[in-house]
């Protein structure tokens, strides 16, 4: 409000000097009148209207960004030609949200800006016999042989994002977009707010280690509480995080500055001070536990779908995970595999870089051990990590995904920036802030169809990709469909690339690449 208050006041007394000295001595005054005036009416306009945030946040000023945004092409047309960060070129996929998210055709003229020579690069295998594209976009049936109420998922959902970390029109508006869309909307482990709610979109309740929103004083699992919620309409699954691929191994971080009372309340935190979950579950320290947990969730919810998301670390440990789902008889509906490249608001830069498996990695093991272990029928494995486009989505099937989430491309949808000031209370166009007067810079209408049409757009693209490969539904995806180029000359697929288990292959004749790991996992330690 100051900001508003101290650019309004300039701004009335230089147009009223000027007019003031062009009425009282020279008619040339008129000249500077006239640009002030004009500036004085775009900044009335660009306060009051809803399509851009960053121009309702800064009025005049956040028209430079536009401007550079139209000469982005050609400005970059300029360091390609001259190659100044010696890195291949490739598509901004923020351009590509942006595209999908206002609307516009997602054609363009003269081909691939992708080095396909490059090693890493990878192309998905077309037929020459396509197929056409199906009337309705493929949906996944959420639910094991225990769950009483399954859940139809979208091939791409909103990924966790936490309201508090997101501000309450972001939540408003991602929520919105998804009940528009008929697709489901994760809360992130920050607690069920009524901003989650509101506008009546499918809803994965995150519990995390702090248990926000099912906490008891003390700070563990408050099991009442939990069953009075997970009975709203809204909330159609239930998923246990374990770990975040941007920070695995310790918990979420919410900056102090933006813990209101509001927040506070919601969380059942302190206000002003930095809530830190803890590393670990209190509810359980072993496989067996966490599965025993899982079990008891699933009949406190009612048998809605029960599930848990984990960046993957230790492939031993998650066998053990397997083998007390064997042992007890209990599984989860479904697993979100979150890959090390995923992104978060705050986390200390070691753990962001360096530590976590990737997602083509992590999502390739967690389906080979349950192939392997023959439960993987039982569980649907979502995936989440930078995925964005369409074939984002169909290369996350192939390593075995059946369905998947978007959190940074939701975020550009929504009018994300990519400012990094999330962590500072100071997002400019009111995505990751609490401050009211930058959050409402955020139209919730305005922004909620750009995240119904982008994720609309980009299925669409992923059922257009899988019918150009001959497919007419995702089941029917293998990993031969899929090449990496691995050296200037060679180019393999993920068949050859990577070793695909057998149904119950580690139970009944268990390969030597994976017996150590299987000998070592027990039900009873994650050690």
């Amino acid at each position: 409000m100051i900001r508003y208050l101290t650019v309004g006041v300039l701004a009335v007394a230089a147009l009223a000097s000027t007019v003031l000295l062009a009425v009282l001595t020279s008619a040339w005054w008129w000249f500077l009148a006239a640009p002030l005036l004009i500036l004085a009416a775009t900044g009335c306009y660009d306060v009051i209207q809803q399509r851009h945030s960053i121009l309702r946040n800064y009025p005049v000023l956040g028209h430079a960004r536009f401007l550079l945004e139209a000469l982005r092409p050609e400005l970059q047309q300029y360091f390609i030609e001259r190659n100044f960060d010696g890195r291949p070129y490739d598509r901004d996929v923020r351009s590509i949200v942006y595209e999908r998210a206002k609307g516009t055709a997602a054609e363009e003229a003269f081909g691939t800006e992708l080095d396909v020579y490059a090693v890493g690069a990878e192309n998905l295998v077309h037929s020459m016999a396509p197929v056409p594209e199906p009337d309705r976009a493929p949906r996944v049936r959420i639910g094991g042989p225990d769950c009483t109420k399954p859940y139809d998922m979208a091939l791409l959902n909103v990924s966790a994002m936490s309201f508090g970390a997101l501000s309450s029109n972001a939540i408003l508006a991602l929520n919105k977009g998804a009940a528009l869309g008929g697709f489901a909307h994760d809360t992130g482990e920050g607690g069920l707010s009524e901003y989650h709610l509101r506008n009546g979109g499918d809803l994965i309740w995150e519990i995390g280690t702090g248990y926000f929103g099912c906490r008891t004083p003390g700070g563990g699992f408050d099991a009442d509480t939990f069953a009075d919620k997970a009975a709203r309409d809204n909330v159609k699954c239930l998923s246990i995080k374990l770990s975040q691929g941007a920070k695995p191994g310790i918990g979420g971080v919410l900056p102090g500055p933006k813990v209101n009372a509001e927040i506070a309340r919601v969380r059942e935190v302190p206000v002003g001070q930095t809530v830190t979950s803890p590393p670990y579950h209190r509810a359980f320290s072993s496989p067996r536990e966490l599965v025993t947990f899982i079990g008891r969730l699933r009949q406190l919810a009612k048998g809605k779908p029960i599930g848990f998301k984990l960046c993957v670390g230790s492939r031993q440990q998650f066998l053990a995970v397997c083998k007390a789902m064997l042992a007890e008889g209990v599984t989860p509906d479904f697993i979100v595999v979150d890959g090390s490249e995923g992104g978060t608001g705050a986390a200390p830069l070691e753990f962001a870089d360096q530590v976590g498996m990737p997602l083509t990695e992590g999502l390739i093991t967690v389906h080979n051990a349950l192939v392997g272990t023959g439960l993987r029928d039982r569980i649907k494995l979502g995936a989440s990590g930078k995925v964005a486009t369409g074939a984002d989505i169909v290369k996350r099937l192939i390593q075995g995904a059946d369905y998947t989430n978007a959190a940074r491309a939701m975020m550009f949808a929504v009018g994300c920036i990519q400012a990094q000031r999330c962590h500072t209370n100071t997002c400019p166009v009111g995505v990751t802030t609490q401050d009211p007067l930058r959050a409402r810079a955020l139209d919730v209408g305005d922004k909620s169809l750009r995240v119904q049409r982008y994720q609309a757009a980009t299925v669409a693209s992923s059922v257009r990709l899988m019918a150009s490969m001959g497919l007419r539904e995702p089941a029917r995806l293998r990993p031969d469909m899929l090449h990496r180029r691995v050296d200037p000359t060679t180019v393999r697929s993920y068949a050859e690339l990577y070793e695909w288990l057998g149904d119950g292959e580690l139970v009944a004749d268990c390969p030597q690449t994976w017996a150590e790991d299987w000998s070592a996992a027990h039900p009873d330690s994650f050690a």
